[in-house]
């Protein structure tokens, strides 16, 4: 008995060793294409992973001075004042918003750009119309927005003076919160919505020309083939990208609001990104701001699960 269960440990061992080789050999044999992510790793460990060891801080009274180490434990106590503070429904309310118009609003142009592309048979004006729509990405934040400025202002913008000829009465765009949202949104189409198009026009490069073909000689319109063939086909690529979206929940951008926000409308422009930069650097609110980050952190994985949950229960692929 004693010796049979010795030799099932010897063949354990050995099969263990067996496979451990073969791992060793495929890396060996592969070594170039590990190479090649090995950046892309590197990156996400010194700037994704490591920094979450300063999450530390969000439990302590912390000081610059006296370090991680030296600072007194305080628990909670910032996640409480966050969650009792006035602001923060304020605050919550207008992530959840902006967050709403890039989903509802945003998120499915570039899929109706990508259709409507790819209906485009003439090659020339198609990668000219391309072109053209993905320039603006490659603009920060601080041209797209100055642009507006000087588009949108009282002063002498083309906007107001073209309402002005009509007969109506100049509207101030910059400092009225009603305009903010609208402002928001539509910038971020303009930047955004032409890159966007860039996965969705090479998933429906992958869908097989034959089922076009079959669908025209059963009469479909283009209308029909995009509908019933397209949409289907990079149905798990939107829904890949949708749960991805749906992580950055209360994670808009810093730097694209925070150039929009002003006295005037930060009742409907103040968002956590915004929040955490005025708490942490300006005011010195280190721990604090932490604490928001983490829970701005902690939310957006939350909503990742519950999305990929959401996509298994309807027999989508998720993104694990």
């Amino acid at each position: 008995m004693g010796t049979t269960t010795l030799t099932a440990k010897e063949e354990t061992k050995q099969v263990r060793k067996m496979k451990r080789s073969e791992t060793w050999r495929k890396i060996k044999r592969n070594r170039l294409l590990y190479l090649m992510i090995l950046p892309g790793l590197l990156y996400f460990l010194i700037y994704k992973y490591l920094p979450m060891y300063g999450l530390i801080i969000s439990f302590q009274d912390y000081k610059p001075y006296m370090g991680i180490g030296g600072s007194e434990w305080v628990g909670f106590e910032h996640f409480n004042r966050l969650f009792a503070s006035s602001e923060f429904w304020m605050i919550f309310k207008n992530t959840l918003v902006l967050f709403a118009l890039q989903i509802f609003v945003f998120f499915p142009i570039p899929i109706i750009i990508s259709l409507m592309l790819n209906e485009v048979r003439h090659s020339f004006f198609k990668r000219g119309v391309q072109t053209l729509i993905y320039i603006p990405h490659f603009m920060s934040w601080v041209v797209i927005v100055s642009i507006s400025y000087v588009m949108l202002t009282l002063d002498g913008g083309i906007v107001n003076a073209i309402i002005e000829s009509f007969g109506f009465q100049k509207i101030n765009f910059l400092l009225n919160d009603d305009w903010f949202r609208p402002m928001y949104i539509l910038q971020v189409i303009w930047r955004e919505a032409g890159w966007g198009t860039i996965i969705f026009l090479a998933a429906i490069t992958a869908v097989d020309p034959q089922l076009y073909e079959a669908a025209r000689m059963d009469g479909a319109n283009r209308f029909r083939q995009m509908w019933h063939i397209t949409l289907p086909a990079i149905r798990n690529v939107i829904i890949v990208l949708l749960i991805l979206k749906i992580g950055d929940v209360l994670e808009l951008g810093f730097e694209h609001v925070y150039l929009l926000l002003n006295s005037s409308n930060r009742n409907v422009a103040e968002i956590f990104d915004t929040y955490v930069y005025v708490a942490g650097l300006q005011q010195g609110q280190f721990s604090y701001s932490t604490a928001v980050g983490f829970f701005k952190g902690a939310v957006g994985l939350v909503m990742v699960v519950f999305a990929n949950w959401l996509a298994k229960r309807f027999n989508e692929e998720g993104i694990y």
